[in-house]
């Protein structure tokens, strides 16, 4: 028995991304690391909660049924918001430490993720889909 597979129309994607990257850079021209709080935030609403504000506001805008749109996996989604999520939080402890080497670091991973996810390459869908050949090559021996 097969589950239907849950999806999230591409352009709220797009849009999550967006915030990230646009999050990050203000933070590196302001210098204000809270401002990391407000994807780390809406990243955190949507996997404890499925609550994402940033999808929400911008599902409104939608002009066509959420279902008509590409759709994106869910689980893949939250797989790689797990991995924005880290590497904000990360970012935020660096800078409020004054660990100005490790918070560049994480923000430059995570936007350098969400950019090129705009781009259309997911490195998260690339690392999950590595993790799991390597499960199932491992069950196979």
């Amino acid at each position: 028995m097969s589950h239907p597979v849950s999806s999230i129309p591409r352009p709220l994607v797009r849009t999550n991304q967006w915030f990230i990257f646009l999050s990050v850079a203000a933070t590196w021209i302001s210098g204000q690391a809270w401002v990391l709080l407000l994807p780390l935030i809406a990243g955190l609403l949507g996997m404890f909660f499925d609550y994402n504000p940033v999808m929400k506001v911008a599902k409104r805008f939608l002009r066509k049924k959420p279902s008509a749109y590409i759709p994106e996996d869910k689980d893949q989604q939250n797989f790689n918001q797990q991995i924005a999520i880290s590497l904000l939080a990360i970012g935020f402890v660096g800078y409020t430490l004054h660990w100005n080497a490790l918070a560049l670091t994480a923000t430059i991973m995570v936007a350098t993720a969400s950019f090129v996810a705009i781009l259309g390459f997911c490195v998260g869908c690339f690392i999950r889909f590595r993790w799991q050949q390597y499960r199932y090559n491992k069950s196979r021996n």
